[in-house]
């Protein structure tokens, strides 16, 4: 015989999960998710009066939250509406009871495109940034910048069609194809990711191995002090890094002057910009061609490989435990999926 769950049932399993630790109460209280509110309703302002009647659209910061629960976990739309659905833990992170109903992945889509179509996912980076700088995490002890590889949805084209894409314009076989047209990714670019072999057991070096990608690049700068992503720049795989750093990745704010990044990063107009902007390059050197690298410069370079290593573990965090992939198409898609899960990392990081 089923038994009917009870109000008080309910209150007393959220109480059992408050005392275990539940991340997303934590998170409730650490970030005030209203402040995101005059953002995001701008963005997805009804253009209908209410008088024309109708069911009332899903609060906005309901569907935001539920994004932040998707970038969180590496999640699909649909699994993310079947989750706040099925755990008590999320539901009560959205404000939601167990009779109440839930946006579904269409409404979190479009809502989603409403953000992108208005360009608010900046303007939201931005405010939880100042947030949290209020809260006393100041951007402090330098800063330092990377980029990491995010994979996307591969495209299998010809030779032919991939020249066609990167001159910018359609291969003639799609135009008349907008369902094909639809799922072709014409931002997202291939490039090349060197590894370093493993050393064999004679003590020999086995060659670095290629390993090709397909997708997108997130440029990040993160305050040494604390950890969390001050600036971020998002561009497709095969865009050069070193050039980025003088694109707005420099945090003006940040209360000391250095600036750590691998030898990507080196060149003259970099130092140049870092020496007008007031900062103190602590980017690594690069070995001179045809030569070994001098011990001096490579003992620098392990030292300053010490803090600059710290990046490693904020794309470790997002491409592990977070799952963060690229399951949209194009760029300005890629760029909200990204941004967003940023915002995800440093709140979950504050919290």
């Amino acid at each position: 015989m089923a038994v009917q769950i009870g109000f008080w049932d309910v209150e007393r399993r959220l109480a059992e999960l408050s005392a275990e630790g539940d991340p997303l109460e934590t998170l409730s209280k650490t970030v005030d998710f209203e402040l995101f509110r005059p953002v995001l309703e701008r963005a997805v302002r009804r253009r209908s009066a209410p008088s024309k009647g109708g069911r009332p659209g899903f609060d906005a910061v309901l569907k935001f939250k539920m994004l932040v629960l998707q970038s969180l976990h590496g999640l699909a739309l649909g699994r993310t509406t079947y989750l706040v659905r099925d755990r008590l833990s999320w539901m009560r992170f959205c404000g939601l009871g167990p009779g109440d109903a839930v946006p579904d992945a269409n409404t979190l889509w479009d809502f989603r495109e409403a953000l992108i179509a208005a360009g608010a996912f900046d303007d939201l980076f931005q405010r939880l940034d100042r947030a949290i700088s209020e809260a006393g995490y100041l951007p402090m002890s330098g800063q330092i910048v990377d980029a990491t590889l995010m994979s996307a949805p591969r495209q299998r084209n010809t030779e032919a069609e991939k020249q066609t894409i990167k001159e910018g314009k359609v291969p003639e076989d799609w135009r008349d194809k907008p369902a094909k047209l639809r799922q072709k990714d014409r931002d997202a670019r291939w490039t090349v990711k060197f590894s370093k072999g493993k050393v064999r057991e004679d003590g020999t070096h086995q060659g670095d191995i290629a390993i090709p990608h397909f997708g997108y690049k997130n440029h990040v700068s993160i305050d040494r002090k604390h950890g969390i992503i001050r600036r971020a720049l998002v561009t497709d795989a095969a865009t050069a890094d070193g050039a980025r750093l003088r694109e707005g990745l420099i945090d003006p704010a940040n209360t000391a002057s250095d600036v750590w990044a691998d030898s990507a990063y080196r060149s003259e107009a970099n130092e140049a910009f870092l020496a007008e902007a007031g900062k103190v390059s602590r980017i690594h050197r690069k070995k001179p061609k045809g030569k070994p690298m001098p011990r001096a410069t490579a003992r620098a370079n392990a030292v300053k490989s010490r803090i600059r290593s710290r990046v490693e573990h904020v794309f470790a965090e997002m491409k592990g435990r977070m799952g963060l992939v690229i399951r949209t198409i194009g760029l300005a898609r890629a760029r909200a999926a990204i941004t967003l899960a940023n915002m995800a990392y440093n709140m979950k990081r504050w919290s």
